[in-house]
């Protein structure tokens, strides 16, 4: 393998890539010591003016997974010596993916076999979905139709983890139980690593976020990225790849020899080591501008806060300068191109998303009813301790939070996509999941407090009321913060859309006129006012009207259960804030010292995993001490590659097709179905009873973590009926303030205020009203 790398990428191509990556890693530097400044001056000026949003009703958990960890099990793993071998993987809080040779490996606490950072993979379950993007990526290597692939899985239950210029992984399972599993927790660390950078900082990610945009806008990439993702090292090497891959493309895929499946594998192994080269440049000479531009954030602040207001009054006057020239051709373009596809992209957006959101509030609900139910026979602080540590961790469950991930994924932007250079819609399909997983967080972690609070001063008397009285309050909440939260994700998602599509079409004709604007800046000033950042925001400005004015109408016209901007929670829980900052609730071991001696081994020991493991009676299992090769997976030999098409596989080994999912199969449907039917664990011995004959009778047996209660609705409004509606004040009864935006539009310019909105006149409104509170009343967010 070393003799490939080495004999396709010399000194001389590895001189070009050095080359290359200082060439990028220049423009970027420049570019982010600028962004630097700016993003040092708002954040100033942000924290002498204030700001914020409406405020959210639930609580945030600080540290949501403390002593927890993710997933952990044994499968198989390709090897590059063409050998499949038991693996043990391990998934702490960072959900970055260790593997070890074996469970004893990692109970020793040795050192991993190797980590996997997910940023920037796909997780795949069949070889021809792996084989046609390893197509796009490397076009004129595509295999022929019915030619067998360059390697065999010696399950027919493949997972893959594929990324554009990285290592590609490849892992199978026994069971389709476990493939369903095992592909929604990867499809989580994914999903987890996508997320972007923290929001935490308040100068070096949008610094960064914008230094990377304005770079690829110079490229001619106005549009969304998919791989904008990861830690800024990372994302920077894909920067890099993103120009240099055809290059080398170009020179080293023609001297590519072998058989089709040798060159497939040997471009990997080359695109790999390429990756890992320019990865290590990049964190070396961005950890160096990052060091320059902290040493000189001390003298930048000082002079920002000496003459902040001459700062603002002169930015705001070039402001208006600028939008005297940009205004008019952005209203034009505006009228013509954005405006009648602004109504149909929302409604695209917001169905699979409301339909997201929904799910998440049923299996909330449906988790709190299961809890109900069980302290009816023995209503316990023990029992409910038992439950709410289940449940306490709900929101970081990737295989119970699967259905409702699921009602996002067919999201689709088709036939606007290449108009507005979408990527694709994964990037809004994620952060979508993302905050779905926050909210139902926040909704676990406010419960829990408010469910706390009351067991400690009213003990277990009543305790189901006290349940239903906690839930309708936590359930009351949601909703509002639901509604809060995807009308801010619809506008960003608008405006992520929109605006490149308005720069690149702007920008030829106003960058002529702009350089001119830079000679009404004070020179002490131009560190922190750039002419582009303003051009920027002029056009945000612009298009920020129509998108806000539509997602007011959608919420007026309550079409997927909106609140309108005139609906606010009244302050009936005025000391719940205090609760926000206790630290989680430990259900299991409450009282329990872990410190002192011995301390770390009984934390350790109670460092609870999220998801537990499928064991399906019958199923050949994984043996987690075993460092031997999979029995009989030796004899699966590589086929040779033939000329001609059509080659049958080796005996007992599984085509291609055969190793694709079932139609109908989308990430674990059949998995929730079939959990669906296993009874819920009852108190009593006669429930018991009842639950081991419906177990028999069919659905294969699921560990407790992994029971799922039943859904009907019917017996969710027996147990609890539906909360109270919210109170309807004036929007002139709330403070507002621009709402800082979050990360999925960090790379943008702040929007301008929300409190633009108006509350609906009264008169002859009453059937309105009503509409409202009936909505706001039902299950439904």
């Amino acid at each position: 393998m070393g003799d490939v790398i080495s004999s396709h990428l010399d000194e001389a191509k590895q001189e070009m890539i050095t080359a290359r990556t200082r060439e990028v890693m220049g423009r970027f530097g420049r570019l982010y010591e600028q962004q630097y400044a700016v993003a040092l001056f708002n954040k100033v000026r942000f924290d002498i003016e204030g700001g914020g949003g409406p405020q959210p009703q639930l609580l945030h958990r600080k540290i949501p997974l403390k002593n927890r960890s993710i997933f952990s099990g044994s499968l198989f793993q390709y090897l590059e010596n063409k050998k499949w071998r038991h693996r043990f993987l391990f998934i702490p809080d960072s959900y970055n993916i260790n593997y070890y040779d074996s469970k004893a490996s990692h109970d020793r606490r040795l050192h991993p076999q190797g980590s996997i950072s997910c940023a920037g993979y796909k997780v795949l379950t069949s070889m021809e979905q792996y084989l046609d993007l390893f197509s796009n990526i490397l076009p004129g290597m595509k295999a022929k139709e019915g030619s067998s692939p360059f390697l065999k899985f010696a399950t027919q239950f493949p997972l893959i983890l594929w990324h554009p210029y990285a290592h590609h992984y490849y892992f199978c399972v026994v069971t389709e139980k476990e493939q369903q599993k095992w592909h929604a927790v990867l499809q989580d660390c994914v999903r987890h690593a996508n997320d972007g950078l923290s929001e935490e900082n308040k100068v070096q990610t949008p610094a960064f976020t914008d230094a990377v945009r304005i770079y690829r806008q110079a490229q001619g990439h106005f549009g969304t990225w998919e791989m904008m993702c990861g830690q800024p090292a990372q994302i920077l090497s894909n920067l890099v790849m993103e120009g240099l891959l055809p290059e080398l493309r170009e020179l080293i895929a023609p001297r590519l020899k072998g058989k089709l499946h040798e060159r497939q594998r040997n471009w990997m192994l080359i695109s790999d080591a390429v990756y890992s080269l320019v990865q290590g440049q990049c964190q070396a000479q961005y950890e160096a501008v990052l060091q320059k531009c902290e040493a000189a954030c001390c003298s930048l602040e000082a002079s920002i806060r000496t003459d902040v207001d001459q700062i603002i009054t002169s930015k705001e006057y070039v402001t208006n300068k600028i939008r005297e020239v940009v205004l008019p051709k952005a209203e034009k373009l505006l009228k013509v191109s954005i405006q009648p596809y602004i109504g149909s992209i929302l409604d695209a957006l917001m169905e699979p998303t409301s339909r997201g959101f929904s799910e998440v509030r049923n299996v909330f609900f449906g988790e709190l009813v299961d809890m109900s139910k069980n302290t009816l026979n023995e209503g316990t602080k023990e029992t409910v301790a038992q439950h709410m540590d289940n449940i306490s961790m709900l929101a970081f469950h990737p295989v119970k939070m699967q259905s409702c991930y699921e009602k996002v994924e067919p999201l689709s932007l088709e036939g606007l996509q290449q108009r507005f250079d979408v990527s694709s819609p994964s990037v809004f399909v994620q952060r979508a999941q993302i905050l779905m997983r926050e909210q139902m967080d926040h909704a676990v972690y406010t419960f829990e407090q408010i469910l706390h609070q009351c067991l400690e001063s009213q003990g277990t008397e009543d305790l189901c009321k006290t349940i239903q009285r906690c839930q309708d309050r936590v359930i009351k909440k949601y909703d509002y913060d639901s509604s809060t939260v995807r009308k801010r994700f619809f506008r960003e998602a608008l405006l992520q859309i929109f605006l490149p599509y308005m720069l690149k079409q702007l920008s030829p004709s106003c960058a002529s006129e702009l350089p001119r604007f830079q000679e009404l800046i004070f020179e002490d000033f131009s560190r922190f006012i750039v002419v582009g950042n303003i051009f920027e925001d002029v056009v945000l400005h612009s298009i920020m009207k129509d998108i806000m004015l539509a997602v007011k109408e959608a919420a007026v016209q309550r079409r997927h259960n909106l609140y309108r901007d005139s609906i606010v929670l009244s302050s009936s829980d005025p000391n719940l804030h205090l609760l926000g900052d206790n630290p989680s609730i430990d259900w299991a071991g409450a009282g329990e010292d872990t410190e002192g001696e011995g301390g770390e081994a009984q934390k350790r020991r109670r460092m609870k995993q999220v998801v537990s493991m499928i064991q399906v009676e019958g199923s050949p299992g994984l043996p987690n001490e075993s460092y031997k090769e999979v029995p009989g997976v030796n004899d699966i030999a590589e086929e040779e590659q033939k000329d001609g098409d059509g080659e049958k596989n080796s005996d007992g080994s599984a085509s291609p097709k055969a190793l694709v999912n079932p139609s109908g199969l989308s990430n674990g449907r059949v998995l929730n179905e079939e959990e669906a039917n296993v009874p819920m664990k009852a108190g009593s011995d006669a429930q018991s009873a009842s639950a081991e004959e419906e177990k028999a009778k069919g659905g294969d047996s699921q560990s407790m973590m992994e029971e799922q209660p039943p859904s009907s609705q019917e017996v969710s409004e027996k147990v609890f009926p539906p909360p109270s509606p919210p109170e309807e004040i004036s929007s002139g009864a709330l403070e507002t303030a621009p709402e800082s935006l979050p990360k999925a539009m960090s790379g943008f310019p702040l929007p301008p205020q929300d409190s633009g909105f108006q509350s609906p006149t009264s008169d002859g409104d009453e059937e309105e009203e009503d509409d409202v509170n009936r909505s706001t009343a039902s299950p439904q967010p």
